[in-house]
């Protein structure tokens, strides 16, 4: 190691103060004196010892090791420097400010404010109206086009680019990968060859395009998969013989696509700080009512033909109405505080918690300003809040306030708010407005709760998948099969595994619903989330039972909705 000046450093003693330019102190001249006089020991050591150390070792060999150590002691708690505090405890933390602290202070309050020890991230902080002009229209819109729904990039792949074309399919097992199952399609752009891959695994699925000039030569199967990953270690894939494979594949890839949602909408009146209160409410006022009318339509849950979101359309025991819309091609249900069963004597009620409590994504409505903590809640599902308070421009006419909040783990979702985050009542708000909650549910989903109990799904429908066509397409062949993995024709392992996943009553969730013991309501959450896959299974049994071509092969590929007889909501009135 050498100084800016090209002289040799010692490692074990910094630049003195007088090479640097600067006076030295009487103790550094000192230390100095002493290297000198280690070093000439070190430099002669048949010599007579210089200055103020010979008299130490007249006659007999210095003790070099143990002077030296003492000196670098010396030197090292010159330099020792104190460590940073331990951690603090959560008794020793400062927490957030309390929600009565803030209401202390006064008003104007914040639509949200973070729990004492945080966990949350907020959206949409600035809202002063005084920025904006006093002129309605100029009101901003946060988009320059039409607002993105989010979605897994490749779960419509083979949908769009194998279903219904020429390509081929394999499978194969990898004792560290898990179950492989592979598409390959020859095509041709611009003329030039290329090579589309889709390399499914339980953790997820990889899509490459390759051009054929970039390869030495034309790869087989399994160099096909390790252009995709390079951890693939595998002899072989075997080829998928089964005619209706590509309907398994897609159903299997297609399984995270859900075209049904639900939402909590909780109205929070003035003053209200908890759980309780907010829950109790029985009484709806004016805008509360318009903003649920702008939000979608209100229907009678008796014998209702849509998308139910677990409330009750025989007995009536959810309540008589909700609200429900049709959002491009996707079924929402709403689930209203108010509109839910109210129980005389249950402070928490359980009635409509069991349904909020279980959803995942929220509204919070407030008439006026009344700041919500995330944490007022306690539930497990709950994992991001869209808080919508109503307010007036100066001719009267009805703004929103929006912010939003999600927990740390929740990646941010679009679109996103504007500066400052004010928008009048408009058919591009109710989109804005929907979107934002449709995103938010599919980035919920990537928490680190839901991905491992995703991840486990897939694992679980890829492993089925797998044995489906392996037994099919040995069956083609003509090959013996074992008598437990006889197929019988319109049913097989793929399907009663995803039925198993998809409905209640079935599925293995059941007993995974547990670890919430004890929270009777986050086992009816698990049945929620159960029931938005009825629909998909019910495709799937089609596909096995009917002789002919059930999926759509068009390359947009969407899905059929679930409730035909109920019309699209063509138009609002706003």
């Amino acid at each position: 190691m050498r100084s800016c000046g090209g002289l040799p450093r010692c490692p074990l003693f910094p630049l003195d103060a007088e090479s640097l330019g600067r006076p030295l102190t009487l103790q550094q001249r000192r230390s100095e004196e002493e290297v000198r006089c280690i070093s000439d020991v070190v430099d002669s050591p048949t010599q007579g010892v210089p200055c103020a150390l010979a008299s130490a070792v007249p006659s007999k060999t210095v003790d070099l090791f143990e002077m030296i150590e003492k000196m670098q002691g010396s030197r090292l708690d010159e330099q020792r420097c104190s460590l940073p505090a331990p951690l603090k405890t959560e008794e020793e933390y400062i927490p957030y400010p309390s929600i009565h602290e803030v209401l202390q202070k006064g008003w104007p309050y914040p639509l949200i404010i973070l729990p004492q020890f945080g966990g949350y991230w907020i959206e949409g902080t600035s809202h002063n109206l005084s920025s904006l002009s006093p002129t309605l229209s100029d009101v901003p819109f946060p988009w320059s086009g039409k607002v993105k729904l989010e979605s897994d990039p490749t779960a419509k792949l083979y949908r769009k680019h194998f279903l219904g074309k020429e390509h081929q399919n394999f499978y194969s097992s990898d004792m560290s990968l898990g179950y492989l199952v592979l598409s390959v399609k020859y095509e041709q752009i611009e003329k030039q060859e290329n090579l589309r891959l889709l390399l499914r695994t339980r953790t997820g699925t990889k899509h490459d395009l390759i051009p054929i000039s970039c390869l030495n030569e034309f790869p087989n199967a399994v160099q096909m998969a390790k252009l995709l990953c390079e951890d693939v270690n595998v002899e072989r894939f075997f080829p998928v013989l089964y005619p209706k494979a590509s309907q398994l594949i897609v159903a299997f890839d297609e399984h995270v696509i859900s075209n049904n949602f639900k939402f909590g909408v909780i109205y929070q009146k003035p003053g209200q700080t908890t759980e309780e209160e907010v829950f109790s409410n029985t009484e709806e006022s004016l805008g509360f009512l318009e903003f649920l009318d702008f939000l979608g339509d209100k229907i009678q849950l008796q014998d209702f033909r849509g998308f139910r979101g677990g409330l009750d359309v025989t007995r009536g025991q959810t309540g008589t109405e909700s609200v429900y819309t049709n959002f491009q091609g996707k079924e929402i249900m709403f689930h209203v505080s108010t509109k839910l069963p109210f129980t005389e004597g249950d402070s928490q009620q359980l009635q409509r918690k069991r349904h909020i409590g279980n959803d995942i994504v929220a509204i919070i409505f407030q008439d006026e300003s009344t700041p919500f903590v995330p944490d007022m809640i306690a539930s497990n599902f709950l994992h991001a809040y869209v808080v919508v308070q109503l307010t007036h421009g100066t001719t009267g006419d009805t703004l929103y306030k929006v912010s939003v909040t999600a927990r740390d783990d929740v990646p941010f979702f679009g679109p996103p708010l504007p500066n400052p985050a004010i928008f009048r009542k408009s058919a591009e708000f109710r989109e804005f407005l929907l979107v934002k909650l449709i995103n938010a549910e599919y980035s919920c989903y990537r928490a680190e709760k839901f991905a491992k109990l995703e991840e486990r799904t897939r694992s679980a429908l890829l492993e089925s998948l797998f044995e489906e066509l392996q037994l099919r397409s040995r069956s083609m062949m003509g090959l013996p099969v074992g008598e437990d993995d006889k197929i019988e024709n319109g049913s097989g392992g793929f399907l009663e595994n995803f039925k198993s996943f998809a409905l209640p009553g079935r599925s293995p969730s059941r007993t995974r619903a547990s670890r919430f013991h004890g929270r009777r309501s986050s086992a009816i959450g698990i049945e929620n989330i159960q029931e938005e896959k009825r629909d998909t299974a019910e495709r799937i049994q089609k596909v096995l039972d009917s002789p002919g071509t059930f999926f759509d092969l068009k390359s947009d590929g969407s899905s059929s909705p679930s409730s035909p007889e109920f019309p699209s909501r063509k138009s609002k009135h706003i």
